[in-house]
């Protein structure tokens, strides 16, 4: 298994020049096709009354700009990949919604890159939406690079969190092409619980999968009183971590947005880039 073919999001964003960086780097890397996609997204009319005589001319000129700022994108991008000698690559602007268009169009993708919503930016809100609603229900892997990102990507140690379900052996196998390049990888499961017997037998099985899959893993059963998002960005501070590796959405949306979760905890405070399976 190999990343033969990588998609971008592309958009006007500060956080895209490192975005496109590091989709460059993983189609450089795995001599990879690299395809970018520049959604319009949708214009929502306005609702004062007093703005519907002016509805007409408001849709049409809204509607254009969003194409050509799209069409922008996808020309930067062209010449970004042009500079960078890459054989294989390609750029579209698509007239659809952010999130649907890039979870439609990650199906013909080994893996989709985006970045993480910045907060002070304008559209913050509807931007995290939209990466959480191309988490749900893409069918390919996420990389999710902080929009603090700078500079190309290191990929010497690794952070795989494993929590049972089924959303992180996913994420663990569509990360192989990574954790196959990573010279420390740890595999590692918190837990408040001490007694750990079944989880550390479990997690050694585990282990022994990935090295048939040639990664060699360190299990790490971990007992910690912080929520496992917070524990596991402690982890990757401590341990120099270049990528995390987790299932996202192990629970039920709602119940991660009522009680919090290592998902939502990750997208709003990650430090490194992370790769999601859902």
């Amino acid at each position: 298994m190999t990343y033969r073919t990588v998609m971008v999001a592309l958009d006007g964003s500060p956080a895209s020049t490192a975005r496109v960086d590091v989709a460059i780097g993983l189609a450089q890397d795995f001599d990879a096709h690299l395809i970018g996609v520049a959604p319009t997204g949708w214009v929502d009319p306005p609702v004062d009354p007093s703005a519907a005589a002016s509805l007409v001319e408001y849709g049409p000129s809204a509607w254009e700009l969003l194409i050509d700022a799209a069409e922008a994108a996808a020309d930067e991008f062209r010449l970004r990949c042009q500079a960078s000698r890459l054989p294989s690559f390609e750029a579209m602007a698509d007239q659809a919604a952010v999130a649907s268009s890039l979870a439609d169009r990650a199906h013909c993708a080994d893996l989709l890159v985006m970045s993480q919503p910045d907060p002070d930016q304008p559209g913050h809100r509807q931007d995290r939406a939209a990466l959480e609603q191309v988490l749900l229900h893409s069918a390919r892997p996420v990389l999710v690079v902080p929009y603090t990102h700078q500079g190309p990507m290191r990929w010497q140690q690794m952070l795989v969190g494993w929590d049972e379900s089924r959303e992180a052996v996913r994420a663990m196998t569509d990360a192989l092409p990574l954790l196959r390049k990573a010279e420390k990888v740890l595999l590692a499961h918190w837990r408040q619980d001490p007694d750990g017997g079944r989880v550390l037998q479990r997690l050694h099985s585990m282990r022994q999968w990935l090295a048939f899959q040639g990664v060699e893993a360190q299990p790490q059963d971990l007992v910690t009183r912080l929520a496992v998002g917070e524990a596991m960005l402690s982890a990757a501070a401590d341990s120099g971590t270049d990528l995390i590796v987790m299932g996202a959405y192990s629970h039920a949306r709602w119940a991660e947005v009522l009680f919090g979760g290592a998902s939502r905890t990750l997208l709003d405070a990650m430090t490194v880039p992370v790769l999601m399976s859902h």
